[in-house]
C-alpha cells in the first residue's frame, strides 16, 4: 500500500469517529448534518465522506433516504453471548496468522475515543491500522487504539511479528485482564474490499473490543472487519443437566434460542470452540 492510500485509511477513520460522536448526542430517527456541512466541518473530499458514512450505513449505523438525507438507525437488539456467571474460553484459530503494517502514528485521541480508553480527547495515542492475515491470505482489518503513555516505545515491528498482547506484558510492563467484545454482521466498504481482496459489499463481521489491565485501566480499543466468506464462529451447547448437577436457569438468552425456551428444570451451559479467533 503506497502512502497515499495509507493515509486515507486514517482519514476515512477520523471522520467515521466524528460522525459516531455525533451520533452519540442523537436519537434513532434524528438527522445528521448534510454531506456538505461534514466535508466543510472536517476538511475532507466528498468521496471520503461517502466512503466513511457508506461503511455506517452498512453496518446498520445510519439510514441513507433518497433526498432527505441521512438518519440514526433504529437502535440494534443486543444479546450477549455468556452471562456474568459463566466463563467462555476461546481457542486459537486455525492457520498461521500474520500482520502487515497498513498505518501507524500518534494521534490525538478525539472525544469518542478518549471516552472510551477514559483520556482527554488532546491526549496522545497510537493508532494502528493492520492487515491480519492466514496462510499469507487476507482476512481481517484491525484499527487499534493504545493510550500512547502506555506503550511510549512501540514498535512496528511489534505490530507485525508475534501476540500483541505478549509483547504489552514483556516489554511494556501491561498487563491485560479482561474485554468487552461485540459481534456484528456488516458489509466490506470500496476500500476494504481492495485490502481484503473481495468484492464489494462482501459479507464480513465487525467486531469492537475494548480491553482492560489488571489495574482496571482501559488500555486498548479495537474495532475490526473480518471476511464474511472465510470467517466464521462456533459455539458448543450443552443442554439440560448431568446427574448430580445443581439445577439452574439461565439468566441470559442465548443466541439463536429465544428467551424462555427453556424451563426452570433445564440448564444451559454454553463453551465455546472452534473457527474462533481472539483477535490479538
Amino acid at each position: 500500500m503506497n502512502a497515499g492510500e495509507s493515509g486515507t485509511v486514517l482519514k476515512r477513520e477520523r471522520v467515521r469517529d466524528h460522525i459516531l460522536e455525533l451520533m452519540e448526542s442523537l436519537n434513532p430517527g434524528d438527522a445528521i448534518p448534510s454531506e456538505r456541512s461534514l466535508c466543510a466541518a472536517l476538511q475532507v473530499s466528498r468521496p471520503t465522506l461517502r466512503a466513511a458514512v457508506d461503511e455506517l450505513v452498512a453496518a446498520g449505523l445510519l439510514v441513507r433516504e433518497h433526498g432527505r438525507g441521512m438518519f440514526v438507525a433504529p437502535e440494534k437488539i443486543t444479546q450477549e453471548l455468556v452471562s456474568d456467571h459463566q466463563a467462555m474460553v476461546v481457542p486459537r484459530a486455525s492457520g498461521a496468522w500474520t500482520s502487515r503494517l497498513l498505518e501507524f502514528t500518534t494521534i490525538a485521541a478525539g472525544a469518542r475515543v478518549g471516552r472510551k480508553l477514559h483520556l482527554s480527547p488532546a491526549a496522545d495515542i497510537v493508532y494502528v491500522a493492520r492487515l491480519r492475515l492466514v496462510d499469507g491470505v487476507p482476512m481481517a482489518i484491525e484499527h487499534l487504539h493504545i493510550p500512547a503513555s502506555l506503550v511510549p516505545t512501540l514498535s512496528a515491528e511489534e505490530l507485525e511479528a508475534g501476540d500483541l498482547y505478549e509483547h504489552l506484558h514483556d516489554r511494556h510492563g501491561v498487563r491485560v485482564s479482561e474485554a468487552v467484545q461485540t459481534i456484528e454482521p456488516t458489509v466490506v466498504s470500496q476500500a476494504e474490499a481492495k485490502i481484503l481482496g473481495v468484492p464489494h459489499l462482501s459479507p464480513a463481521l465487525l467486531f469492537e473490543r475494548l480491553t482492560h489491565d489488571t489495574d482496571g485501566r482501559a488500555v486498548e480499543y479495537v474495532h475490526s472487519i473480518y471476511r464474511g466468506d472465510r470467517y466464521r464462529i462456533v459455539t458448543r451447547l450443552t443442554l439440560g443437566l448431568s446427574a448430580g448437577d445443581e439445577q439452574t436457569t439461565p439468566t441470559q438468552s442465548i443466541p439463536g434460542i429465544p428467551p424462555g425456551a427453556f424451563s426452570q428444570r433445564e440448564g444451559v451451559v454454553l463453551t465455546a470452540q472452534g473457527d474462533v479467533h481472539a483477535e490479538r
